[in-house]
């Protein structure tokens, strides 16, 4: 199928990261993190034509070796998946593996290395040349640490491409992460590392998964203000979420000013997820991946690599989060008001026994109030806001009120 038109940017070479191979790294009947979750997502992107680019590659990633994922992980971490993935009945808690989050399967290490290979692969076209933009929608797996895996996620390839990138001689990298759950294990890895920002939009961890994220959580004592975290409440909807993004993002990006934006775009933000409490529609990621794009585009050259994450929904929000992430990433949006192709919805109805959505945006109202036309202190996304922006803030030489 043709792209439909849109409005357009310039064709920036753009790697995206698939293979069907990636769709291993599976918990098994009924675990969220449904790998259906990827094919789904590729074959929406392709139906409506973003994988047929002529500007766009896709690529498909290598298994990362043992050397490659302990730039972020530790020897002895790897070598217990290694054995957990060897022999899934024997369970290792110790390093979060064989968990009801994290159940234990065969294959475990090679499925988890290959995701964690896609977000090496996208670091390495970067670093080349090759790619001014990358996606890997089946990596942003942020809760794995250096030595413990969680929340569903085993290798931290986020960190990974990060780590890659600082390597190939990169010296400043902004991440940002939009997942619902606070991105601790990429904030974690990078606590006390100047060279790297780490921004996490999230629910607060007082009603959510992992219970961390708060706003006076700024980095490590080499690092202050590497850290930021806007932790908000219950039932933010779409004007509460882009207010707070737009209300710290730009901003600390802007005087970081990184030479790379890594970014993750967990889509459980959504109002139909089932494991989240926030109230976002596709047309709000989507206009986050948009600003994303654009800061990108103003502070680093294009350079943006761009990775999925959560997201629990995987017919009705899914595929369409990450689909627009695609096409943003390639300068090629997709309006909110396309058709979703018919043929892939008849494939969702064969194959899931679901009606699957008719456009490809919610129809939801996505304005929001600009911070400079005040604070309300009587809003609660409001004080959030401002509790993250008086601890940081001052650190990057801006004014937490009127910056």
């Amino acid at each position: 199928m043709t792209l439909l038109p849109g409005h357009s940017l310039p064709a920036l070479p753009t790697t995206v990261v698939w293979d069907a191979a990636m769709t291993a790294y599976n918990f098994g009947p009924g675990h969220p993190m449904a790998p259906q979750r990827l094919d789904l997502t590729e074959r929406l992107a392709r139906s409506l034509g973003l994988l047929d680019l002529g500007h766009v590659t896709v690529a498909a990633p290598e298994v990362a070796d043992d050397d490659e994922l302990t730039a972020v992980h530790s020897p002895e971490f790897v070598a217990a998946v290694r054995r957990v993935s060897d022999d899934p009945l024997v369970p290792d808690e110790a390093h979060g593996l064989g968990t009801e989050d994290d159940p234990a399967f065969e294959g475990m290490h090679e499925a988890a290395a290959r995701l964690a290979g896609g977000s090496l692969l996208a670091a390495g076209s970067i670093l080349d040349g090759s790619a001014v933009r990358a996606v890997n929608f089946g990596g942003g797996l942020h809760h794995a640490s250096r030595d413990r895996a969680s929340g569903f996620c085993i290798y931290n390839d986020a960190a990974l491409a990060i780590q890659r990138l600082l390597d190939g001689g990169v010296q400043r990298v902004a991440y940002v992460d939009v997942d619902a759950h606070h991105g601790d294990g990429t904030q974690s890895i990078f606590w006390n590392d100047p060279r790297v920002l780490t921004i996490s939009l999230h629910e607060s961890g007082m009603t959510l998964f992992p219970g961390s994220g708060f706003a006076n959580e700024v980095g490590g004592p080499d690092a202050p203000g590497s850290a930021v975290n806007v932790a908000l409440p219950a039932g933010t909807g779409d004007a509460g979420w882009l207010r707070a993004f737009h209300a710290v993002v730009p901003q600390l990006v802007g005087a970081f000013n990184p030479e790379v934006i890594v970014s993750q775009h967990g889509c459980d933000s959504h109002r139909q997820d089932p494991l989240t409490h926030l109230n976002v529609s596709v047309d709000g990621q989507r206009e986050a991946a948009t600003a994303v794009g654009n800061l990108a585009a103003r502070h680093c050259d294009n350079r943006w690599i761009a990775t999925g994450g959560g997201g629990y929904h995987i017919t009705g929000v899914v595929p369409r989060a990450w689909s627009h992430l695609i096409a943003i990433a390639a300068g090629r949006p997709v309006p909110l008001r396309t058709p979703v192709p018919e043929a892939w919805r008849a494939h969702v109805h064969e194959r899931y026994g679901v009606a699957a959505p008719a456009l490809m945006g919610d129809d939801a109202d996505i304005w929001w109030r600009s911070w400079e036309v005040g604070f309300d202190p009587n809003d609660a996304v409001d004080r959030t806001v401002m509790a993250t922006r008086k601890e940081v803030f001052p650190i990057y030489g801006l004014d937490p009120w009127f910056d």
